[in-house]
Order: C-alpha cells, then structure tokens, then sequence
C-alpha cells in the first residue's frame, strides 16, 4: 500500500517532487523514492504490508520500464512463479515488483492478470518517445487524480488531489456546478470532481499518453463473469459463505498485523466471523460518549464475545467534532455529505494508534447484495408499473431537488439547473442499460456511487492514518458472484440481501441477524442542537456574511434552517446543515489558501 504521484511531457525539480510526496506522505510513512527522465518523473511513498524489507519503488524492468504502485495484488506468489519459468528473477518477494515484468510480457494487457486493488504507473521509454501508462483496479478501491494540460500537452497525477495541487503551477479551482451535484449526490460522481482541472481516473481504466497527444483512455470488461446463478437461497448462500471466506482468509495474509471493524451490523460482523475462523484477531467499533440514537456498541460487542475476538471499543467526545471536521475535509481534498467520514477518520485514528496498519472491512455489501432500502422502493415501484427513476434519484442526496433549488440565489440556481449533477452517462445506464430496474440499479451503484462515494473515502481517511483498507466484498469472486443474482435473492417479500442472510445464518448471534439495517455514522440530529460546540462551529462556518460572500446560497434560507433544527430538529434539516457546514468548511480553506491536505 503507497501513495503513487508524476509528471509527463513536463518537468519539475526533485524539490518539488519531493514536496508533492510529502503531502501525502501520511498515506507512505515507511519509505519514499522516484526517478526522473527528460520530460517526466515518477514517484512514491510506501505503506509496507508485504516484505517490508524489499519492495523499494520504483520498481524497474531492466533501465527502460518503470513503475510505481499503490495497493495490493493478492496474486502475486502465482504470477511470480509464472514469470520466473519465463526467465524473470526477482530480488524480494513484494508484490508490486512483478509489475515491470508482467508489464513487458503482456503490454497493457498486463492489468488483465493482476487480482488485488491497484493503481499503478508504468514509464516505459524504451521507444524513441516515452510513453506513460496509468490503471485502476476493477471497481475503484484505490483513486488516481490527474490533471491535463490541454495547451502545454502536460499531464500531472497523484494518489490524492492536495498532493496533485502541489506540483507547481496547480490551483484549487472550485467547479462552478459543484455544489449542486454535492448536494444531489454528497460528492461528485464520475470524473468530476468538485475542482476544474482535477479529474479523478474510473475503475476498471487503463489511460495511455505519448509526448504531445492527448491522454487516451480505455474502460476495460469487468473481470471473471459467473452465469446467471439458480434461485435457491440455500445453495447460494452456501456458495456465497465459501466465496468470502475464501477471500476474507486472503486478505488477512499480510507482514504486519491485521484487524477487522465490527460495526454491529450484518456486513462488518459476516467478515468479522469468517475472520476468526481463520485465526484470533482484533476487532474494533466506535461509538460517541454520552447516550445517543443508533449506538451500536452492544451489537458489536456481541459480535466480538460469540467470535471471541480480542475487542477494542473506540469513544469520541463529541465536542471533538469541528476539530475533527476540519481534519476530514482536509484528507479528503473534495467534501462528502456522509457524517460516516468523521466517524471514519476517527477510528482509523485509533485502529493505527492500537499498532496496526490494515483492517478488514464490510463496505460494498449493500451495494453488491442489494442492501438499500431506495432499491428495494424501486425494485416494488417497477414491479407496479410505477415511476421509480426520480424517487430513487432524490434518494442519493442529501435532499430532494426541488428542496435544494430553494437554498440557491437565483444566479447560482441558474447555472445549476442548466447542468445535470449526474453524468450522462450514469443516468443512461440507470434508465436505459439492459436488465430489470435492480439489474441496472446494482450496475448504478457500483460502477458510479461506489467509487466516489464509499471507496475514495474509505481509502483516503484510512490512509490518513496509515492503515490500508482491505474489502472483502469488493474482491473480484464476490463482486461476480453478486451480478449473477436472481433479483429475488437480492431483494424478496420486503427484505434486502436475501443471499447475505442466508450466507450469515449461524455464524452470528440472532439480535445481529435479526434487527432492522441502520447507518454505521453518527446521529446527527441529535447532535446538532444549540449550545452544543458542533452547533456554534455550524452557525460560525455558515455565517451570512461567509454565504453572501461565495453567492451560491441565500442566507435566509440557510439561517431558517437553524431555526427549524432548534425548534423542531429533523433528519433531513440536520443532514443538510451538516452538508452545508462540510462544504463550508472545504471553501474556507480554498479561500484561506491553505493547502487542502494541511489541517489547520
């Protein structure tokens, strides 16, 4: 696991590159390196997790191939024994340094062979033209932010955006649209990102760049297709348990110690169970001090005594919060509306602070499995003939559009509404790609709100600690399995991830398995009340001076907003003064021209 960063058909000092490195040098604290050639460079900061004593990027294929990697590649120990019968040797047993070899015996193909969560930069210059290559994993696990210089033909990335605005000449732009897709979305889907000029690469892509053309981009197939699987629940959650504890075994293998994060909730407990089948491990949960809605240490700490793990229960003050805040938007260069980012932010704190530097994880089930009460209103609306698309659309943001359009001056609602907050491309998919309304709504989620909203978070406040995230269901067998469900065993007689159920069943204890879904995050309108330090840091961040002065939001509206929270607190005022106060937070910084990646 590293931080990876470069330029092509440009140049910059190795005072800069060395700059850009340590701005994400919290994501790469056990060694750092880069090598230059005329009109490009190349660089890393390493997280040691296999063979920490080789592995020293940048990796080389004779003195003409370069590369640098940020991930892991599960894999490795085949495709090594493979290269060697081909007459490769290799120094260390690190998984990243197959790369430069695989590289120059299979092209760009050679992502093809590579099981893990990557992204990877290859230079070859053995040609009379160097050439760059960046890739992305099959689903996004770990970003890649690229800027393209259209007229000077020069390309810069990194492995976060305040890394990637610290090569010279980059400034944190803001996106003249980018509050109105925060806000249907809470954060940008697609490429986009909140800043112009900042892109982010999407997964499953390989982009390719000579000097003086312009970057070309292919989207690869998704990997390991399973036919359609029977509908018996049965004997597909059998196959499901013995896919992820396959891949949970995997994923605890590692140089360094391993943990798991056990929300309470079935996805975190599942891995949790398989994870101690395995061997002991260490589980951890956070809660909020004080007594709280949705507090769910009882459920992890359940889940811990029926799995015997050794459990470490996290608690945050909850006046720690505009501290904490600020230090989340910082490591995440972009907002996201989710108050599960604080919550994050401060358990990998802990995670590290524990001694250890990769945890396991339940992230993407819902996605996979079809675990959102949006698809399953969808799912029964289509059923009925009835209109879905707009209902489920309203239901990924923090608030409805027509909700939303009101907190708009009418300058900035006119540039908003003149630009949909989705891609096209997504929408198509949603509304017009092959399958039923759950097929290409399970499509939707994880080609599109996956990446941007679950992983680009999950990888950039892990990380900011140091600890690598490791996704179980994010692994190519279960991700196959999940596309090739019968709807009805991702969602049936009103209950969602049937197949999950079934594949749990007796490993958890029944309070776990049998209580309603609730959000791993904090309770916000319970929170967010006057006189509380959370309230006072939103009244100051969201002042109406501070909002006259960025002109996209009518103060007024805003500051009704506090009044009905204080008089008759709401979920949804709640989650969209927090949204606000997040955002707010992210263009004072721009505006206090601090570096985003620099908490105050």
């Amino acid at each position: 696991m590293c931080r990876i960063h470069g330029y092509f058909n440009t140049t910059a000092t190795p005072r800069e590159l060395t700059e850009v490195a340590a701005l994400q040098r919290h994501g790469g604290p056990d060694g750092t390196g880069y090598v230059t050639g005329p009109g490009w460079g190349i660089g890393n900061n390493r997280l040691a997790l296999v063979d920490p004593e080789g592995g020293r990027q940048p990796y080389r294929f004779g003195d003409r191939v370069h590369a640098v990697f940020n991930g892991e590649i599960y894999n490795h120990d085949a495709l090594r024994r493979r290269l060697a019968q081909k007459g490769h040797t290799f120094t260390d047993r690190c998984d990243g340094s197959i790369i430069p070899a695989l590289y120059a015996e299979y092209g760009d193909a050679f992502v093809d062979e590579l099981d893990g969560m990557y992204a990877i930069a290859v230079l070859d210059s053995r040609g009379a033209r160097p050439r760059l290559l960046l890739a992305t994993d099959h689903i996004g696990m770990k970003p890649l932010y690229y800027h393209w210089d259209a007229a000077a033909r020069a390309l810069y990335f990194a492995s976060e955006i305040p890394a990637l605005l610290g090569f010279p000449g980059l400034a944190a732009r803001t996106r003249p649209q980018g509050l109105d897709a925060y806000l249907a979305t809470k954060t940008p889907f697609g490429q986009q990102t909140m800043l112009s000029g900042v892109t982010v690469l999407p997964p499953a892509t390989t982009l390719t760049c000579r000097p003086g053309q312009a970057p070309r981009i292919v989207t690869r197939a998704a990997p390991d297709p399973v036919p359609r699987l029977p509908d018996d629940r049965r004997a597909v959650g059998s196959r499901l348990r013995g896919t992820l504890r396959h891949e949970v075994g995997r994923l605890l293998t590692a140089d360094a110690p391993v943990a798991v994060i056990t929300s309470g909730g079935l996805d975190s407990s599942l891995v949790t169970a398989l994870a101690a089948e395995h061997r002991p491990v260490h589980s951890f949960n956070i809660a909020y001090r004080g007594r709280w809605p949705f507090d769910e240490r009882h459920h992890a700490r359940s889940v811990a005594e029926h799995t015997g793990t050794v459990h470490h229960q996290v608690e945050i003050d909850p006046a720690e919060l505009p501290v904490l805040i600020e230090q989340t938007v910082a490591h995440l260069g972009q907002p996201n509306a989710d108050p599960i980012t604080v919550s994050t932010h401060a358990l990998f704190a802990a995670v590290r602070a524990a001694g250890f530097k990769a945890a396991l994880t339940g992230d993407a089930a819902d996605e996979v499995f079809g675990g959102y009460t949006r698809m399953r209103a969808a799912a029964e609306a289509d059923a009925d003939g009835r209109p879905w698309t707009a209902a489920y659309l309203d239901q990924l943001g923090v608030l409805p559009a027509r909700l939303r359009h009101r907190l708009y001056t009418d300058a900035y609602r006119a540039d908003a509404v003149a630009t949909s907050p989705l891609p096209a491309t997504a929408l198509d998919a949603l509304t017009q790609g092959p399958g039923s309304a759950l097929e290409r709504i399970t499509e939707f989620e994880l080609r599109h709100r996956l990446p941007a909203y679950h992983l680009r978070r999950v990888d950039h406040l892990t990380m900011a600690h140091s600890v690598e995230a490791r996704l179980p269901f994010c692994q190519r067998g279960v991700l196959a399995l999940g596309r090739a469900l019968p709807d009805r065993l991702r969602i049936h007689g009103g209950q969602v991830k049937t197949s999950l159920y079934a594949a749990a069943a007796g490993l958890l204890p029944h309070g776990v398995l049998g209580r309603p879904k609730q959000p791993f995050t904090l309770p916000v309108s319970a929170m967010l009340t006057p006189g509380t330090p959370l309230w006072e840091y939103a009244r100051d961040t969201l002042a109406p001076a501070r909002l006259t002065a960025r002109g996209e939001l009518r103060p007024g509206v805003v500051n009704g907003l506090f009044t009905r929270q204080a008089q008759h607190p709401d979920d949804i005022t709640a989650a969209t003064l927090w949204a606000l106060l997040v955002h707010g937070v992210w263009r004072d910084r721009i505006a206090a021209a601090r570096p985003l990646g620099v908490a105050a």
